[in-house]
């Protein structure tokens, strides 16, 4: 089976086609590397010609809810024409769990995302809502850094294993459209400044952990279990401690 996967080359993407090679499909890597932008569409369909399905593993970095609307709808809208261009049958996204309730910040796109794709492709597709990755504590790391300071927003998540989020994508793509399936998260909640501290420790950082609670309807969400899985979620298997191993190993 031709999987395309689109945001081949991102930290979710990439594991996707690693994904696809494992389960002995071949991959179509959509990404500009291949010479194709997602927000232009062009070149998408001549892609995606004989692809038995699309997986959308697309993000943006920013965490701006007029940017993340716009990237996340072009993209979408433009994915779902060239699919029906191209005669693929099925379309598998991957969106957030309380994005749609959030509806702020980064997870306004990703609820425009939802919305587009259940009004305008219905029968064709299969959607995934996850909890955060544990590499997202890596990624808070990065962008977090105040002078001495880690600055980490108040936050309660869930983190599941990006690699298992990746063969769960793969094995929905792999068969017929589905539609809105359960949510996965990972094994046990977490705070994401214990997560961070932890990060830190074990990579030799040492600098203090300031929890922050960020204003508005994004933060909110992050404080009061909005993010949290909820009756029927699937768990994932590797813990964040584990994962954390797993990288310094």
């Amino acid at each position: 089976m031709k999987i395309a996967v689109a945001g081949a080359t991102g930290m979710l993407g990439s594991r996707v086609v690693d994904a696809v090679r494992a389960a002995g499909h071949e991959p179509v890597s959509i990404s500009r590397g291949s010479g194709i932008d997602l927000m232009t569409g062009s070149g998408l369909a001549e892609a995606l010609r004989g692809a038995s399905a699309v997986v959308d593993a697309s993000a943006t970095g920013s965490t701006s809810a007029k940017k993340s609307i716009d990237f996340f709808s072009t993209v979408t809208r433009n994915l779902l024409a060239a699919e029906r261009a191209a005669g693929v049958p099925h379309h598998v996204a991957v969106s957030i769990i309380g994005a749609a309730k959030v509806d702020a910040n980064y997870y306004a796109g990703k609820a425009a995302q939802e919305k587009i794709l259940t009004a305008a492709h219905e029968g064709g597709w299969s959607l995934l809502r996850t909890a955060q990755f544990h590499e997202f504590a890596k990624q808070l790391v990065g962008h977090g850094k105040v002078g001495p300071l880690q600055v980490v927003p108040s936050m309660r998540a869930q983190p599941v294993a990006a690699a298992e989020v990746a063969a769960e994508l793969v094995t929905i793509a792999a068969g017929e459209p589905r539609g809105l399936g359960p949510d996965l998260a990972g094994p046990r909640e977490e705070r994401m400044a214990d997560l961070v501290r932890r990060y830190l420790a074990a990579t030799g950082q040492r600098r203090p952990v300031v929890e922050v609670s960020i204003p508005g309807a994004w933060g909110r969400g992050m404080r009061d279990g909005s993010l949290l899985p909820g009756p029927g979620a699937r768990l994932g298997r590797q813990t964040f401690d584990e994962w954390l191993s797993e990288q310094l190993g």
